[in-house]
């Protein structure tokens, strides 16, 4: 099965993790649709991507709304006539605990992180389900073909008072991901999720120079060091891969030793 018949559709693509995603599938030629709400970033990177070789588009989509995921998938078809992969990567975050937390604050976080893993997912599982049933594909074909990766977090296990809306939506994700599994295992279409830890993406580097912050964030980290949006990008490919045929219903915590740590680790002073 060459990389190159599949299509992979990366939501919350145009920057952070799911545009290292994105790059990593297109170095994996896989044909890959950037979906996300930032359009200047988003065609930027499709445009890089691309090459002039047909292998990356940019659709502008609010996961949240149901028309605009229609349009995702009618945009995919149109360019690439199929969908192999998805990469459910979107995702806002709003800060407030449950005394403070406004309600159209967690109603927003939960609609996009939550909602549009769930709207997406639908679709593409749909439309992965209409393939298999159309090209009569094996079960043991589509295990190594077919695959969902929901982006997830160490969020979803433990959690930080004042991010509550996005530890549930996260949470709920992990659960969307375990029943996802279980309804398509029939027809061979694996479903996983990664939960990441700290990593160096735009809302981590808000904190680059707070040293504070910075202490924090090392002293429940094992390896003192935040993570590389490209490490995330590897576990997903591991994922979407032939490699993880036997693997669904997991969530893969690229933490950094972070989940299985119960203290803090101390920091020396001369250390960066």
């Amino acid at each position: 099965m060459p990389s190159s018949d599949r299509v992979a559709i990366i939501t919350g693509g145009a920057r952070g993790i799911g545009a290292a995603c994105a790059r990593r599938f297109v170095e994996e030629g896989v044909k890959v649709v950037i979906a996300d709400v930032e359009e200047d970033a988003g065609e930027a990177l499709a445009r890089d991507l691309d090459a002039g070789k047909n292998r990356a588009l940019f659709v502008a989509c609010d996961v949240s709304d149901k028309l605009a995921v229609s349009n995702l998938l009618a945009e995919t078809r149109s360019a690439f006539e199929r969908v192999d992969i998805l990469v459910n990567n979107a995702a806002i975050i709003a800060p407030g605990d449950i005394l403070d937390l406004e309600l159209a604050d967690f109603d927003r976080v939960l609609g996009v992180n939550l909602r549009g893993a769930f709207l997406v997912a639908r679709a593409v599982a749909r439309q992965i389900v209409e393939q298999i049933e159309a090209e009569g594909t094996r079960t043991d074909e589509a295990r190594r073909r077919y695959s969902i990766v929901n982006m997830s977090s160490i969020n979803a296990v433990v959690s930080i008072p004042a991010q509550l809306a996005y530890s549930v939506s996260k949470g709920g994700l992990n659960q969307l991901t375990k029943a996802m599994a279980l309804a398509l295992a029939r027809y061979g279409v694996r479903v996983n999720a990664i939960g990441p830890g700290s990593i160096n993406t735009d809302i981590l580097k808000a904190v680059a120079d707070d040293k504070v912050a910075m202490e924090r964030i090392m002293s429940r980290t094992p390896l003192g060091r935040l993570g590389d949006p490209d490490e995330v990008a590897g576990v997903a490919w591991f994922l979407a891969s032939k490699d993880a045929s036997y693997i669904t219903g997991e969530c893969i915590y690229a933490d950094g030793g972070r989940l299985a740590l119960n203290y803090t680790v101390g920091r020396s002073q001369d250390e960066d």
